[in-house]
């Protein structure tokens, strides 16, 4: 069902108490977050932010800038009342929850938990510039972040499939890439938890617990086994995690 452009739910947990505003990884869409959405049923509703240029929204032009991604889902949680959200992102969605957070509290809105997954805190930057490469070294890429790396091999094999899905990552890397924080910390009063993968070659444990300055609310971290994708195979540990933070 589509509440608005922005979001999508899978599940009517129509007797819920809580919401969770879910934001996808590079190049992912909202159906990424089905699993957990059934998972957390049916005390969280989850609300999955769903970006210009993919699936339904496929023909959208696509946005390049982490900033007016969150603000644009900012004015889409902000047009919801009645209860209480919590926002959860992984990859590249935990710094686009990240500044949306910012944008809710900075308009007045009251959160609930702030959890991000698998990234770098806010100040600490990228020297990389995958957006600018070759079709191939974004594929090696993402073939690095696999689960299982064969899994994209469809992309070497079917040229048209490749057409269809690498523009959304090329425009999500430039997202990240291009990404510098400006402001003061910390920036936000909403506990803060941050989910970070034993196996991750993105972000190292110690690089997590720099999300600690942003808030001055409670901040914990939680350690799964596994690499960038681990939520895919730990579906239920972390909607435990989830659940015991927000609701």
């Amino acid at each position: 069902m589509a509440d608005s452009q922005w979001l999508r739910t899978f599940h009517q947990a129509t007797a819920a108490k809580t919401e969770l505003v879910c934001f996808p990884p590079a190049g992912g869409a909202a159906s990424v977050y089905h699993a957990l959405s059934a998972e957390l049923m049916p005390s969280v509703r989850v609300l999955a932010l769903q970006l210009p240029g993919r699936q339904d929204r496929l023909g959208d032009p696509m946005i390049d800038d982490i900033t007016q991604l969150a603000t644009a889902a900012a004015t889409a949680i902000g047009s919801r009342n009645g209860t209480p959200v919590a926002l959860f992102g992984h990859s590249m969605g935990a710094t686009v929850a990240f500044e949306t957070a910012r944008a809710l509290e900075g308009a007045g809105a009251e959160l609930g938990h702030l959890l991000v997954s698998g990234r770098i805190a806010p100040h600490q930057t990228l020297d990389t510039a995958i957006h600018e490469g070759s079709d191939e070294a974004l594929i090696s890429e993402l073939e690095r972040l696999a689960n299982d790396p064969a899994s994209v091999q469809i992309l070497r094999e079917m040229p048209e499939i490749a057409e269809m899905v690498l523009p959304a990552v090329r425009n999500d890397y430039k997202a990240v890439e291009t990404y510098r924080f400006e402001g003061d910390t910390p920036c936000l009063s909403c506990p803060v938890t941050v989910l970070v993968s034993s196996d991750d070659p993105t972000v190292t444990l110690d690089e997590v617990k720099e999300w600690e300055r942003y808030t001055t609310g409670e901040f914990s971290v939680e350690v799964f086994p596994g690499g960038h994708f681990y939520l895919d195979e730990h579906t239920g540990a972390v909607a435990k995690v989830v659940s015991s933070r927000i609701c």
